[in-house]
């Protein structure tokens, strides 16, 4: 199976999903054959086998010999359900099961729960490509209880995210990923709460310290270590091509997906190129761009690219191998004035917890020695 069609499958299974769930299908009505649906999809009957199967262990459809694949009863939930908070209650049982039986399994809640941060990455990028690019952050009036981030991408945020709804009171936190520099203008343009950022200065060689001093001069500012996180190449399962260094991303043939300009990675990338003496244009899909670590896997994973520079939890999350290049320290950037409020308060309660770092250590490629730890701007 190529690597465009491993994922193909997801998209199926959601094409068919949301014709169960709007009503376009029926229960009892019969779905195409899988040779049938492979001509539609232009790929292989076992991806619509796959695909299928997915939407089985759902209990969306059922297949019986000789009585071809059907829409299941939806009295569970979906579809004709009685209301939305059936619907709602069904959900949380599936999720409730999901992590119930991973621990069953052996595995630790914390990788549980890692496993599930890097699904629902990899379902949001789903999403956002099915759906196009989201725009930058419109200033918002910020609600008791509530974060606004803008930033550099990362599934640790994602983690925050959860963590900060599960607490008493709960948090809500939003996060809008338009990489480190965005962030950083979008907290001086009072968009946002706080910024995400992992940006490193060709001339210090610190990271996010000068940025922050250049784009938000004069104003106090705490920058809070979040995780220190592996960059590096993501590449396919047995890096086919025996990439080892970004050098090599100028070989003949070697075709690359960059991130966005204004991103840390892409701030770095560019930097150290310029360090190795190597032409971006030299480099084959230098201008071809995803905005997220995720994106990044995912076209790898999709064969659309032969290589990535991103993290690597986002190599773990779609089952590739990765090639380690730095270590490096990915920071939130707070205005001092929001630094007491309650829900920053919150923030850093569930960043110094030992399941929010259990939690981190179980995705892969994060440390958490420096973790909670300040830098304080004037």
């Amino acid at each position: 199976m190529s690597g465009t069609e491993s994922y193909v499958y997801l998209e199926i299974a959601e094409a068919v999903r949301r014709l169960i769930v709007s009503g376009e299908l029926q229960t009892g009505e019969r779905l195409p054959s899988v040779r049938e649906m492979a001509g539609r999809w232009k790929c292989t009957p076992n991806t619509v086998s796959r695909a299928y199967s997915f939407l089985q262990r759902e209990g969306l459809i059922t297949a019986r010999r000789g009585g071809g694949t059907r829409v299941a009863s939806l009295r569970r939930g979906f579809g004709n359900a009685p209301s939305p908070e059936g619907q709602g209650a069904d959900l949380v049982n599936r999720a409730e099961n999901y992590l119930l039986e991973a621990v069953g399994l052996g595995h630790s809640p914390a990788h549980a729960e890692a496993a599930l941060a890097a699904a629902i990455s990899r379902w949001q990028e789903f999403r956002r490509q099915s759906s196009g690019p989201t725009g930058t952050p419109t200033r918002h009036g910020r609600a008791s209880g509530s974060i606004k981030f803008a930033g550099s991408h990362d599934l640790t945020v994602e983690l925050l995210v959860r963590q900060l709804a599960e607490g008493l009171p709960p948090v809500e936190l939003t996060a809008e990923f338009i990489g480190s520099l965005g962030g950083l203008m979008a907290v001086a343009r009072n968009e946002a709460d706080l910024c995400g950022a992992h940006l490193w200065d060709e001339v210090t060689g610190d990271y996010n310290v000068p940025f922050v001093q250049r784009v938000l001069p004069n104003r106090a500012i705490v920058i809070l270590t979040l995780v220190e996180r592996l960059q590096g190449l993501i590449v396919p399962p047995g890096n086919p091509r025996g990439l080892t260094g970004l050098a090599d991303l100028a070989r003949d043939g070697v075709r690359m997906i960059n991130r966005q300009p204004g991103s840390g990675t892409r701030v770095w990338l560019d930097a150290q190129l310029r360090a190795a003496g190597v032409d971006k244009g030299n480099v084959l899909g230098y201008e071809d761009e995803e905005v997220t670590h995720i994106g990044v896997a995912r076209a790898v994973a999709e064969g659309r690219a032969e290589v990535g520079v991103g993290i690597g939890a986002a190599a773990t999350a779609y089952g590739l191998d990765f090639v380690p290049l730095e270590r490096e320290r990915y920071d939130l950037v707070i205005p001092a004035e929001l630094w007491e409020t309650a829900p920053f308060q919150a923030l850093r309660s569930v960043i110094g917890s030992g399941a929010f770092k259990e939690a981190v250590a179980a995705l892969g490629g994060y440390n958490t020695s420096e973790t909670g730890s300040e830098i304080r701007l004037n």
